[in-house]
């Protein structure tokens, strides 16, 4: 069934007829209001609409909310998440620089008293860290520093520290070296008692701790050492493996064999074998190294 065509004619004239009607009294209510100011004639409109329309913008906001607070919600737990982990980070970097400060200060310190045993001794010193000992399975009491023949160090050189004599270099490869510690039970070192200067020969026990003490028997067994001697190297041909003139330890007992008609002094080393950490290995003056070399100079 076809429409009349004047009959939709005259449905849009009405259409558009209305339109321009509603956009008259759209614009007549906007100059009264715009007008009015405060007194508005259409203010109790206006109030009559926000009561009868307020309850349900506020029902609508209730339910929209905390779908529109969503992305906020991401971004706010986001950025929480990055905060703790700023502040973890922070934290640990703290706590590591606490728990090291006291390795810095008295790795510091014991630089420090190298340099003054390399003044007083007037050595050259190729300075190194222990990094390593010697298994217990091997019987034997030896170290492993961190420097080799590139800093210069090579076997049959003297290594101290700030306290006295720690032992000699047995090999070395590039970049690290044995040394057989003073204590070992195949050790022996040259001795002289400070007091007398009389020499004998110092043998390891092969202990650490406070059983880690060495024997020096005497050339001259009618020489009897006392309590609180010192005794420091007797030194061997060519400073090799021993320089001389370095603190070793102090006399602690003698002990008299009558059968042997000799006797024997009971030695505790200055070093503390238990904590070796930095140490100076003797090398002659003008030795290439790769690293600085401690000498009479740099005491500080």
């Amino acid at each position: 069934m076809r429409r009349d065509p004047h009959h939709q004619r005259d449905g849009q004239r009405a259409a558009r007829s209305t339109l321009v009607l509603l956009l008259l009294v759209c614009a007549t209510l906007i100059t009264l209001d715009y007008r009015g100011g405060n007194d508005s004639p259409l203010e109790p409109v206006r109030k009559l609409v926000g009561e009868a329309l307020g309850p349900a913008e506020s029902a609508t906001a209730s339910v929209v909310r905390p779908f529109s607070a969503i992305p906020d919600w991401f971004h706010s737990r986001t950025s929480l998440r990055s905060d703790l982990n700023r502040l973890k980070a922070e934290n640990a970097r703290l706590r590591q620089q606490l728990e090291t400060t006291d390795l810095d200060r008295n790795r510091l310190a014991e630089y420090d008293d190298l340099a003054r045993a390399a003044s007083d001794t007037g050595y050259v010193l190729v300075p190194a860290h222990v990094i390593a000992i010697g298994p217990s399975q091997s019987f034997s009491r030896t170290v492993t520093i961190d420097a080799g023949t590139r800093a210069g160090v090579t076997a049959d050189l003297t290594v101290l520290n700030n306290d006295g004599l720690v032992g000699r270099v047995l090999r070395a490869t590039t970049t690290t070296a044995t040394v057989l510690l003073i204590v070992d039970a195949e050790s022996v070192v040259g001795g002289r008692v400070g007091r007398t200067m009389e020499v004998g020969f110092l043998r390891g026990s092969g202990a650490v701790g406070p059983e880690g003490n060495l024997d020096l028997d005497l050339v001259d067994e009618s020489v009897t050492p006392e309590e609180g001697d010192a005794v420091v190297t007797w030194g061997s041909e060519g400073g090799a493996p021993y320089v001389p003139g370095v603190p070793v330890g102090s006399v602690t007992s003698v002990i008299s064999s009558p059968r042997d008609t000799s006797q024997r002094a009971v030695i505790d080393p200055y070093v503390d074998f238990g904590s070796l950490d930095l140490v100076g290995v003797v090398v002659p003056a003008g030795t290439d190294s790769d690293r600085t070399l401690i000498s009479a100079g740099d005491d500080r």
